[in-house]
């Protein structure tokens, strides 16, 4: 029996809450972890750390004893650094996989957990949000491919503002323009909702709150704290919403042309933005009042002014030569959903415009607007 069609003027949509445990903390992580290891029941942890949080991993479990440490997280994850680590895991008989890190090495965790339904407790350095989702993602041959499968989200996240402190100002922007990304593409997701839409408008506020703090005051805890709650809310969002144009833009740029995964999102983010705020009013108009501006795109610009925010896809290492086949690639995963229809000439002046980082307003490339104070 099919599902009859809501009335037109009937409100019908599904959202799936993930299971998950969340300990928000500054200055807990040690003792939430441990807690957490009880919990799971874990007697011989697998820890997947990226090198620069290796010193911060140590210290969160000093006097835990640890099956295996694995450190060669690469960024995308490819197909060939999941197989070692999962053979590793399975070598180790381990028990349960502890992610310390960023996105990559939260990826890398899920990847394992993908194939051994290992459970994962995820500690978060960054603001990627990927412990808050079902979603994986692995890189082969220049291609990313991504899904959602409970299996890979964490079972749950430690949350520690002070383990964001030591990541540099330029890359806690990207990191948290990345998660504001998370919010703007959850607007219009392929499952977008109401309840995505109100976490991913919260989380938009935190951002727009939290980031200009951090880059202030980079030692602060304060605007550190708003910045990583923000970017969990964006996280939930996105996992309830699905995958739209930007994060197929930014898929495409990464697996392809292994461009830095962060700054990606912060440059692709206001020309997807633009590009699809005509189309969207209702749900732009809530961005912009997230973001203390009246104007999205304007808004958005004005903070990445305030954030000096990376711009231009050129100076992250795309080619000009390069956008022809970009163009191509993401033509090919453009998601049907996205509110303004792509075609190839208007993604190819996209792609053009994030290329050579030129400013925008909704729908046109020019000047931008402001922030309302």
């Amino acid at each position: 029996m099919t599902t009859p069609e809501p009335a037109p003027d009937r409100l019908a949509f599904e959202h799936r809450v993930l299971p998950q445990r969340v300990l928000f903390g500054s200055g807990s992580a040690a003792e939430h972890l441990r807690a957490e290891l009880g919990r799971q029941g874990a007697l011989r942890p697998m820890v997947v750390v990226t090198s620069s949080s290796a010193g911060t991993a140590r210290r969160l479990l000093d006097g835990v004893e640890v099956a295996v440490w694995f450190d060669e997280v690469v960024q995308h994850v490819p197909v060939g650094t999941a197989e070692k680590a999962r053979a590793v895991a399975q070598d180790h008989g381990v028990d349960l996989v502890v992610s310390v890190g960023g996105g990559s090495a939260t990826g890398l965790a899920k990847a394992v957990a993908l194939t051994t339904g290992l459970p994962v407790v995820a500690v978060p350095t960054t603001y990627s949000g990927s412990e808050a989702t079902d979603v994986w993602g692995l890189t082969q041959e220049g291609r990313k491919t991504t899904g959602s499968d409970e299996r890979v989200l964490p079972r749950a996240v430690v949350y520690d503002a002070e383990l964001t402190v030591s990541m540099p100002v330029g890359l806690s922007v990207a990191s948290g323009l990345n998660a504001m990304a998370h919010c703007v593409d959850s607007l219009w997701g392929p499952t977008a909702n109401p309840v995505a839409t109100g976490l991913a408008v919260e989380g938009a506020r935190l951002l727009g709150a939290g980031l200009p703090l951090v880059v202030a005051d980079p030692g602060g805890l304060r605007g550190r704290e708003l910045t990583l709650a923000g970017a969990y809310l964006a996280a939930v969002a996105f996992a309830g919403a699905g995958s739209g144009l930007h994060h197929k833009i930014c898929h495409v740029l990464g697996g392809r042309f292994d461009l830095p995964h962060a700054r990606t999102h912060a440059v692709v983010l206001p020309h997807v933005l633009a590009f699809n705020a005509p189309a969207a009013p209702e749900a732009v108009l809530r961005l912009a009042g997230a973001l203390g501006a009246d104007d999205a795109v304007g808004g958005l610009d004005a903070l990445y002014g305030d954030l000096d925010a990376p711009r231009s896809l050129r100076e992250l290492g795309l080619r000009e030569e390069d956008l022809p086949e970009a163009t191509d690639l993401v033509l090919e995963q453009a998601p049907p959903s996205n509110p303004r229809p792509v075609d190839r000439e208007n993604l190819r002046d996209l792609l053009r415009g994030a290329w050579a980082g030129e400013p925008m307003v909704a729908g046109t490339r020019s000047s931008a607007g402001t922030r309302s104070s």
